[in-house]
């Protein structure tokens, strides 16, 4: 398992591992934004997303997670300032989920928002035509931040080393190729190649911050989101 899961995907004590990878990524409107005028998460708080910006509630554990790892990298103080852009530049009250994201940037109600790949794919498999794309933030630009579903063995597993094998079989070959595909996922293992209508989204550079932190600082995300006002 630590030779096929990159370490920043897996448990620093081996008690979780990844086993598929979802991207929270930057959508946009090709027909009304340039991808040469996006950058960041932190980007869409500046002004020239006023009224165009759609998210989904802060209550779902994936807009936590993406805030709790910008407090990781930029700090509380810059990401609490970022979030409250985000917050004025709301195109509509939030979202209950992605999928309506997504659908409201396709039908114009806003040009840019936030949300996770895997309802994209969903929704494109349907719909190959849908008026969205994906802009990935760079390296330089912190990476793309990243949820993984995973697996581990209760501490009181009556059989932990068929536990243990079972989830060393989900992250190699082809197990770990259709646990990823099955819905639209990332693999987690570096060297299985993705679904092609994943691959076809162009190169995802993960962002480094490992998953621990997600965890670690969730608690202080909450407690942000809610004095910026972003529900």
């Amino acid at each position: 398992l630590e030779r096929s899961i990159p370490s920043y995907l897996r448990d620093p004590e081996g008690r979780w591992f990844g086993l598929s990878m979802r991207a929270r990524a930057i959508f946009y409107h090709p027909e009304r934004v340039d991808p040469k005028t996006l950058s960041s998460y932190a980007a869409l708080a500046d002004s020239q997303w006023k009224n165009r910006l759609c998210l989904r509630t802060s209550k779902k554990v994936y807009n936590q997670s993406l805030v709790a790892t910008l407090i990781s990298r930029e700090g509380e103080r810059e990401t609490e300032a970022l979030v409250r852009g985000w917050v004025a530049n709301l195109a509509a009250p939030v979202f209950a989920n992605d999928t309506q994201v997504i659908e409201a940037i396709a039908a114009g109600q806003c040009d840019v928002g936030i949300a996770n790949t895997y309802y994209f794919g969903r929704l494109q498999s349907k719909r190959a035509q849908i008026p969205v794309k994906i802009f990935w933030p760079s390296a330089a630009q912190g990476g793309t931040h990243v949820n993984i579903s995973g697996a581990g063995v209760t501490r009181y597993s009556p059989q932990p080393e068929a536990a243990q094998r079972f989830i060393e079989w989900l992250a190699q070959g082809p197990a770990q190729e259709r646990f990823a595909s099955i819905n639209y996922e990332y693999p987690v293992n570096p060297s299985i190649v993705p679904d092609p209508l994943v691959a076809g989204w162009g190169s995802l550079v993960p962002s480094p911050v490992p998953l621990t932190e997600a965890g670690r600082l969730q608690p202080a995300a909450v407690r942000l989101m809610d004095r910026a006002g972003y529900r």
